[in-house]
């Protein structure tokens, strides 16, 4: 199926020549363009249209009215929603983020002016990319959108200052382009960044966070932090990882320096299309690090620099960033788990069997396996443990990891012991001799916790 055959260019297509039909203008625009031209597969097709919302609804009427008052119409056929927006010119953004007010136009040259970059403000004619399928043939561009994108530039549209200021996001996003693409930012775009950097507080923490998200997955997300720090975003955003700048470890283990280096390679490490869970947790695995570090003690012979208590500590902040940041319970459960359980590996090959299948049934395990390899390889590079680690949950089934346990509350209730503070540590004890094979039956497990815990009577 080529690009021609799918069904969101489809559907984009049949709406921008319906309107043309209707004697409208009607483009391409955005991301899509900018795509067709860096010859990737584009996501989505936006349409921008001299149609009013009014004429776009009476074309369309089972369409969407998402954001009439500024344009946005969304038009969904065949199981597929196309934005359509009408040109427009917006007034002042006196919240940062949305205008106050719009005034429609038919000129798509006074559309395009009001958009981010320059990269993402091109126009391509459907009709003309229809008969000859070159998009360098089609595109209209009335802000040197294909100049920036040969150039592999990141340029805000006329003044940087005013684009930020429509909205805050903005920067971020352009910090996202730049990495995903492997571009520069314009210097007086990153000037304005960086001059702007705290006003990005106006923004809400769902769309900070999102944003954030998208910059870990991508790819090249360590090229993105190293962006935001760059510009003071992240000081702004996550002050907590900027602490971990200048945070030596023990050479012996972390030869590769500081703990901003560690956790930076680990980035790089982030394929595109990680997670969201992994790639937060391979952010904030170290993030308590900076807290409890402790140099050598010169009074100890070889001593060598510490962070006792640093998951304690990381689990704690990582909850802070991640309810700051408005992430679910379940996001935040399963982030706080790979930095909870991160450094569970080191003891992997002396657990009890036991402990070890219940540590190979953690809830998306392969995640605590990736997040460990991506480790080791920013760090010593041994992976050792990572090897014996992913061979036993490959070679365990779910049977032993998971067994239907021989045990349960109701047993014990049955043998006559009362429910109370001990029934945690029987149903423990009693699932742990299962596990390792030491129990095959109820009557075993039973016996087993009359001898440990004495009988119901005792």
């Amino acid at each position: 199926m080529t690009m021609l055959d799918k069904p969101r260019y489809v559907a984009a297509r049949r709406i921008a020549f319906a309107l043309r039909q209707r004697g409208h203008q009607a483009y391409f625009a955005g991301g899509c363009v900018r795509d067709l031209l860096l010859g990737v597969e584009a996501k989505d097709f936006d349409v921008a249209t001299s149609a009013t919302p009014d004429e776009v609804l009476e074309l369309f009427p089972k369409a969407l009215t998402v954001g009439a008052h500024f344009g946005v119409v969304l038009v969904r056929e065949d199981e597929v929603s196309t934005e359509v927006a009408t040109f427009r010119h917006d007034g002042a953004y006196s919240d940062g983020r949305r205008p106050d007010a719009v005034r429609f136009s038919s000129d798509p040259r006074e559309d395009v002016q009001r958009r981010d970059f320059t990269i993402n403000g091109m126009l391509l004619d459907p009709v003309i990319f229809e008969e000859t399928e070159d998009a360098t043939k089609a595109v209209l561009d009335y802000v040197g959108g294909r100049a920036d994108l040969a150039a592999g530039i990141v340029r805000a549209i006329g003044d940087p200052t005013v684009r930020f200021a429509e909205d805050k996001l903005r920067m971020l996003r352009g910090i996202r382009f730049a990495a995903r693409l492997g571009f520069e930012i314009e210097p007086h775009t990153l000037a304005a960044m960086q001059a702007d950097a705290a006003d990005i507080h106006q923004v809400s923490a769902e769309r900070i966070r999102d944003e954030l998200t998208l910059m870990l997955t991508e790819g090249r997300a360590r090229r993105a932090f190293e962006l935001l720090d760059q510009t003071g975003l992240l000081t702004e955003v996550l002050p907590e990882a900027t602490r971990l700048h200048g945070v030596q470890q023990p050479p012996e283990f972390h030869p590769e320096g500081d703990v901003w280096v560690h956790t930076m390679l680990l980035l790089e490490k982030l394929p595109a299309g990680a997670t969201p869970t992994l790639a937060w947790g391979a952010l904030l695995h170290d993030i308590g690090k900076p807290a409890t570090f402790q140099p050598p003690n010169p009074a100890i012979s070889n001593d060598r620099i510490r962070f006792n208590g640093h998951v304690e500590v990381g689990v704690r902040v990582a909850e802070v960033i991640l309810r700051r940041l408005r992430f679910s319970a379940d996001e935040t459960e399963r982030i706080v788990s790979l930095v909870k359980n991160h450094m569970r590996f080191g003891d992997v090959m002396h657990m009890r069997e036991a402990t070890l299948k219940r540590f190979l049934r953690l809830p998306d395990f392969d995640e605590h396996l990736a997040l460990h390899r991506m480790d080791c390889l920013s760090a010593h590079g041994d992976l050792s443990l990572y090897d014996f680690a992913k061979r036993k949950y490959e070679e365990a089934p779910e049977e032993a990891i998971r067994p239907k346990l021989l045990v349960t509350g109701r047993e014990l209730i049955d043998a006559g012991y009362k429910p109370g503070p001990r029934f945690k540590a029987m149903l423990e004890a009693a699932e742990d001799a299962q596990l390792e094979g030491s129990v095959h039956t109820a009557q075993q497990a039973l016996a087993l916790v009359r001898e440990r815990f004495g009988s119901p009577r005792a």
